[in-house]
């Protein structure tokens, strides 16, 4: 950092408050790098109460004492953590009181991606949260909610309108020192999504949120905090992406859930990161932590993930159930490409009686591409009567990609049951034969075989989602069979 930045930085954070309790800052310059002057920096800018900047404060002493993991099968090169921008403002940032006000330019982007902001409002039962580099630029529906008693807004928001669920639940589930890319986000983290559901309430709307890197020079450390409240539902999908750069970029996100008694959190993902050229080059380095925990009794978390994107994946979506009768299930589709490496699985920890959860996993694998299954199913020592079951399928489409499976099962109590299954398998010439005998061309049979391998997960998801996952699979490999 040069000595302008530096004093930019001196004034700015010690300037006093203007107009009580916010700070008026038109523009601000954020160097790159990360250090207690950038998070104080931030927190300022993003005009916090002083137990988060204490919370992001340390979470970066402790992220500066800890080491990348190197335990994964994966393979890349060092990240830079100097030379990333760990914060990014669209132009004309503020706050939005209608979809009429955002930059026209913001809106052409989303509509590119297939993402009309303005279509989801009008035509589609789903409240969607558009997060553009680091800041939130639109919440569809909130008032609609907000006549159900579901809070549904950018966590930016709720840390101002809603302090005591924010201090009582955020870090709960994952916290701060709980690994290195955790403690990063939770020092850096600049906007994601809250939502809350309270007591004997269905959300009435699917709620979405769409994140979107489009700064070559920044990362992107979003937040999710989702809180399901006595006997409450709600459906919640993901979607991401980013442009193609021919550098390599950081996503290193946070996912928080909590269910209470006999609440119901259905949580899917169709992530479509960029995931690099065919050589191999650029691509988002997507390192993850998603844990959800069943508190009450008779509490379910539903997690569906399809990952194709990514030219790193770290993710190990996880559900820790604590509540008697508590359920956890966790399916997914891995699709690994060209130079794509991928690895991710799920964790499933039981400590409360007759708790259940499932697994099901489903990897395919093409080009030189690496698809790698880690999970781990932990039975503790008062987890009495409660069932495992996890099955692992992994498709192989080439000679040069591969597959791997690490399962790790501990059981520490004699009366639970853990299964397991795996298995791997290419697409057979017989196969293959059958549907060009039929007038089925190639590209069209793999895609066929694909969907109905990958078939019992893409139901799990919201109808029009799994139409575009299919797609989305499809599109992904047009061109590498043959």
């Amino acid at each position: 950092m040069n000595n302008n930045s530096k004093n930019y930085l001196d004034n700015l954070i010690n300037t006093p408050y203007q107009y009580g309790f916010y700070t008026k800052v038109e523009s601000a310059y954020f160097p790159k790098g990360l250090s207690a002057k950038i998070i104080k920096l931030i927190s300022k800018y993003k005009q916090e109460p002083n137990y988060l900047k204490i919370f992001r404060l340390k979470a970066y002493e402790k992220w500066i004492k800890m080491k990348e993991p190197q335990w994964s099968n994966l393979c890349y090169k060092a990240i830079n953590y100097n030379n990333i921008l760990y914060y990014s403002i669209p132009k004309k940032k503020k706050q939005f009181k209608s979809l009429d006000e955002i930059d026209p330019e913001i809106l052409i982007t989303f509509e590119k991606l297939g993402i009309s902001l303005d279509e989801q409002k009008r035509l589609t039962n789903v409240a969607v949260d558009a997060v553009f580099d680091s800041v939130s630029i639109a919440t569809t529906f909130k008032q609609e909610l907000a006549d159900h008693g579901v809070i549904f807004c950018s966590i930016s928001e709720a840390i101002k309108l809603y302090p005591n669920l924010l201090k009582k639940y955020l870090g709960s589930v994952v916290p701060i020192g709980d690994n290195f890319y955790s403690a990063l986000n939770s020092a850096a983290f600049s906007d994601g999504s809250f939502c809350y559901i309270p007591k004997n309430t269905k959300c009435p709307l699917e709620l979405s949120t769409y994140f979107r890197i489009n700064n070559k020079e920044s990362g992107q450390f979003e937040r999710t905090l989702i809180i399901a409240d006595q006997n409450s539902y709600v459906s919640y999908l993901e979607g991401c992406t980013a442009p193609q750069f021919d550098n390599n970029q950081l996503h290193a996100a946070i996912v928080e859930l909590i269910a209470l008694d006999n609440a119901t959190i259905k949580y899917s993902t169709v992530q479509n990161w960029y995931s690099g050229n065919s050589e191999g080059e650029g691509g988002i380095y997507n390192f993850v932590t998603k844990r959800g925990m069943c508190i009450g009794k008779n509490s379910k978390i539903l997690w569906t993930q399809v990952e194709t994107g990514s030219a790193i994946t770290w993710k190990y979506p996880s559900c820790i159930l604590v509540g008697n009768y508590s359920i956890g299930e966790f399916s997914s589709i891995t699709l690994t490409n060209h130079y794509q490496q991928a690895d991710t699985g799920s964790k499933m920890i039981h400590i409360g009686k007759y708790t259940k959860s499932k697994i099901t996993s489903k990897g395919i694998s093409s080009g030189n591409s690496m698809n790698n299954y880690r999970g781990l199913v932990k039975m503790g020592p008062k987890a009495y009567y409660s069932k495992n079951y996890s099955q692992c399928d992994s498709l192989i489409l080439s000679s040069n990609s591969k597959a791997n499976t690490f399962p790790y099962i501990q059981v520490k109590n004699p009366y639970c049951k853990v299964e397991h299954e795996a298995s791997t398998s290419k697409i057979g010439e017989e196969q293959i034969f059958y549907f060009l005998q039929r007038g089925i061309n190639l590209e069209e049979a793999v895609g066929l075989m694909i969907n109905g391998f990958c078939k019992e997960i893409l139901n799990e998801l919201p109808m029009e989602f799994a139409m575009e996952a299919d797609r989305l699979l499809n599109l992904k490999l047009e061109g590498t069979i043959g």
